[in-house]
């Protein structure tokens, strides 16, 4: 069981046809090809431990703790003896030093990389916002047009008034011909009441 796990897992892949043997290097980097990723991944941690206080206080005290012990202590229990001018202690870091510069500097190309790809999102986030900005403002603007040949409420109150006032001063001259008219006839009445009370 344990080992049908492992073959499956060794076939994740899918560039290459299943149940085909995997190489040493595949086995060692686990199966999945990214072993640059897991390097540098690596050498990032390394370069942020290396950074830290802890890590100065520990080498620190490494390197005290050394020469007291190769100093203090008899010959014979030493491993590194003062004679020799701490032959050992200066290889180690020596060592350390060739390791670390390499490893830091490939920490700070990878910083770099991720930098730059967070600096072209950036930019095509800004693209997308500065065109969506445009696009918003020219909605705006044909908006406010539109808006100038919509009729407001003033300027249907304006024409209400405009259309009363023109009914009115229509319905003016008709009211006095209708008075002319009745006061004609109220004399003709008047004037044919004598002549029917003569006529006896």
């Amino acid at each position: 069981m344990a080992r049908a796990t492992s073959s499956s897992r060794r076939d994740t892949r899918l560039d290459r046809p299943k149940g085909l043997r995997s190489n040493f290097s595949s086995r060692f980097t686990g199966g999945n090809g990214n072993s640059g990723d897991r390097f540098g991944r690596f050498s990032e941690s390394f370069a942020r431990a290396m950074g830290t206080t802890w890590f100065l206080l520990g080498l620190t005290l490494l390197v005290i703790v050394w020469l007291i012990w190769n100093s203090i202590v008899p010959v014979a229990l030493q491993f590194d003896p003062r004679l020799q001018n701490f032959t050992l202690l200066t290889l180690i870091l020596s060592l350390q030093a060739s390791y670390a510069a390499p490893l830091i500097l490939l920490a700070q190309n990878r910083q770099d990389d991720r930098d730059r790809v967070q600096i072209e999102q950036d930019r095509q986030r800004a693209e997308r916002n500065l065109a969506d900005t445009e696009y918003l403002a020219r909605e705006v603007v044909s908006l406010r047009l539109a808006m100038k040949d919509v009729a407001t409420k003033d300027f249907i109150r304006g024409e209400l008034r405009a259309l009363l006032e023109e009914l009115d001063a229509s319905d003016r001259p008709a009211k006095p011909a209708k008075r002319r008219k009745t006061s004609t006839k109220a004399a003709a009445k008047s004037v044919s009441i004598p002549a029917s009370t003569s006529a006896p």
